[in-house]
C-alpha cells in the first residue's frame, strides 16, 4: 500500500519513497522548555505520533527524532523571572513536557536530544559555512549570509521580499544584509555561554536542530515536521544553512506542517493569552478525549478548539468504548481484558482506517471508520465475527493512539461507587421493573445519577457511564 504525503515544498500531496526503504528517518522539532505545554503543541505531538505509527506499520525500522530546545532566550526570561536558576527550569519543563505528552497517548521518540548537548557539533557546523563562505563573523556574532544562497525562500515558495514583508527582522549594524541570521551569539556573564572561536556565547535557534538531525540522522532524512509557524522562518532558515553545508537543497525529502489551533475566531497565542495549556484541560478532560478532539480534524487545516468539540469528542470516544462492551456482554470476554495492540504488518490493520490514513493522514475519514467497525459489534451476534471485528477495531484504534484502556477502566475512572454497587443497584432496578415497581426503579436511576453515574437500556441490558 502506498503513503502519500503533502510537501510543503512542492505544494503537493506526493507518493512516499524513502530514501532507504528499509529504514525511514524523520526530525520533529519539539517544543522550548519554558512552561507548560499548550494544546497546540500537543496538537503537533499527536499528528506526527500518528504518521510514525503508520510509518512503523509499512516498513521494518523508523527512527523518530524530536527535540528538546532547552536553551533560548524564552528560557533565560522566564528563569529570571521566577528567580530560579536555568537548568532547574529546563529540567522540570521537560519532566512536564514528558507527562503530558504521555498523557495524550503520545510514544516516546526512538532520539530525544536536547540543544545544551550539541555545542561541539552546533559549533562545527558553524566553522564549516564560514569556510565556505555562507557565514562570517562580526562583534562576537556569527551570522548566515543570506544572499549566499540562490535557493533561500524556495522552501516556503517566496520571494525574499514577501517573506520579510510584515517579519520583525533585526536591522544590526554588525550584519552585512538585514536578513542575516544569527548562528551564534555572545553570551553575558549571567546567561549560559560556552568557549567559542567567536568568544564565549551561544547558538541561535535554527542551527540548533540542523546539527541535531546531522548528528543523529546524517545529511538525508526522509521527513522534516513541525507547526505551520514554524515553516519561516525556522525551517527556511534551517534549509538554508543545511542546504549549503550538505551541498542538497533536498536533504530534506519531505516537509510537513500541520495547521494551527484556533480558538474561538482567534489564533491560539501566547501574545493574545488565549493559549490553554494541556495540564489544565486534563483537570477536566482525558487524555484520550482530548486525543480524539485533536484527530477529529485534518491536520494541515486549522482546528476550531472550544468547549462543544471536546464534548462531542468525548461522546463519541465514548460510543467505541462502548461497543466494546457490548462485544464483551455478547461473548462473555472479561470487561479487564486489555486493549493494548501494536502492529507491524499494514495488512492486519482494517482498511476502514489504513486507506485514510495513508491519503495524508486524513484522520476524520480514519475515525468514521473506526465507529463503521464499532456499529457491525452492535448488529452482529456471532461470537466468532464478534471477535474478529473487535480485533480489527483494536488494530485501527492503535494506529489512532485510541482505546488504549480496558472497558473497565474506561467506564470506572471517576466512578463515586465501587463497581460492585453499581452493578448491584442496577441488578435491583431491573428486578423493580420487573414487578412493575416504577417508583423504586426511577428512585435508583435518579440515586444513580447523583452520584455520577447515568445509566441506558438497550436491547444488549443496560449500560452506565460516568458522567462529570
Amino acid at each position: 500500500m502506498n503513503l502519500y504525503i503533502y510537501d510543503t515544498k512542492q505544494r503537493r500531496k506526493r507518493l512516499f519513497e524513502p530514501a532507504n526503504p528499509d529504514h525511514v528517518r524523520i526530525y520533529v522539532c519539539g517544543p522550548t522548555v519554558y512552561d507548560r505545554i499548550h494544546i497546540g503543541n500537543g496538537l503537533s505531538a499527536v499528528v506526527f505520533d500518528v504518521l510514525v505509527r503508520v510509518l512503523r506499520s509499512l516498513y521494518p525500522q523508523v527512527t523518530y527524532v524530536r527535540n528538546i530546545t532547552d536553551i533560548d532566550d524564552k528560557i533565560n526570561k522566564r528563569a529570571l523571572e521566577l528567580d530560579i536558576p536555568i537548568e532547574e527550569l529546563t529540567e522540570e519543563c521537560t519532566q512536564w513536557l514528558r507527562e503530558d505528552f504521555n498523557s495524550l497517548g503520545v510514544l516516546e521518540p526512538e532520539i530525544e536530544p536536547k540543544a545544551t548537548q550539541h555545542i561541539t557539533e552546533i559549533q562545527t557546523m558553524i566553522e564549516e559555512l564560514i569556510r565556505r563562505g555562507h557565514a562570517y563573523e562580526s562583534n562576537g556574532h556569527v551570522l548566515f549570509y543570506v544572499p549566499s544562497d540562490p535557493h533561500y525562500g524556495s522552501l516556503t515558495n517566496k520571494t525574499l521580499e514577501q517573506l520579510l514583508d510584515g517579519a520583525r527582522i533585526e536591522v544590526a549594524p554588525y550584519k552585512r544584509d538585514p536578513k542575516d541570521f544569527v548562528l551564534w551569539k555572545p553570551s553575558t556573564d549571567d546567561l549560559p555561554g560556552w568557549s567559542s572561536p567567536w568568544g564565549r556565547g551561544r547558538p541561535g535557534w535554527h542551527i540548533e536542530c540542523s546539527a541535531m538531525i546531522r548528528k543523529h540522522l546524517g545529511s538525508t532524512i526522509d521527513i522534516h515536521g513541525g507547526g505551520l509557524d514554524l515553516s519561516f522562518p525556522h525551517h527556511e532558515n534551517e534549509h538554508a544553512q543545511s542546504g549549503c553545508l550538505e551541498k542538497n537543497t533536498d536533504y530534506v525529502r519531505y516537509w510537513m506542517h500541520n495547521g494551527m489551533l484556533n480558538f474561538g475566531s482567534q489564533k491560539m497565542s501566547k501574545s493574545l493569552g488565549n493559549i490553554q495549556s494541556v495540564q489544565e484541560l486534563l483537570t477536566e478532560h482525558s487524555g484520550e478525549t482530548l486525543r480524539y478532539a485533536i484527530l477529529s480534524g485534518h491536520y494541515r487545516q486549522s482546528l476550531n478548539w472550544d468547549d462543544s468539540l471536546i464534548e462531542q469528542s468525548s461522546r463519541s470516544l465514548q460510543s467505541l468504548y462502548q461497543a466494546l462492551r457490548v462485544t464483551e456482554q455478547k461473548t462473555g470476554l472479561s470487561s479487564e481484558s486489555s486493549n493494548a495492540f501494536s502492529t507491524s504488518q499494514c495488512s492486519e490493520i482494517p482498511a476502514e482506517v489504513i486507506k485514510p490514513l495513508l491519503d495524508d493522514l486524513n484522520t476524520p475519514r480514519a475515525l468514521a471508520g473506526l465507529h463503521d467497525l464499532a456499529g457491525q459489534l452492535h448488529r452482529i451476534e456471532s461470537t466468532e465475527k464478534l471477535l474478529t471485528i473487535r480485533e480489527r477495531l483494536l488494530s485501527g484504534a492503535w494506529l489512532l493512539g485510541l482505546l488504549t484502556q480496558s472497558v473497565s477502566e474506561y467506564f470506572t475512572a471517576d466512578a463515586g461507587l465501587p463497581v460492585e454497587r453499581i452493578e448491584a443497584l442496577i441488578q435491583e432496578r431491573a428486578d423493580a421493573k420487573r414487578v412493575k415497581d416504577f417508583v423504586l426503579a426511577d428512585k435508583i436511576r435518579a440515586d444513580l445519577l447523583e452520584a455520577g453515574i447515568a445509566i441506558e437500556d438497550s436491547r444488549d441490558g443496560t449500560r452506565w457511564h460516568v458522567v462529570s
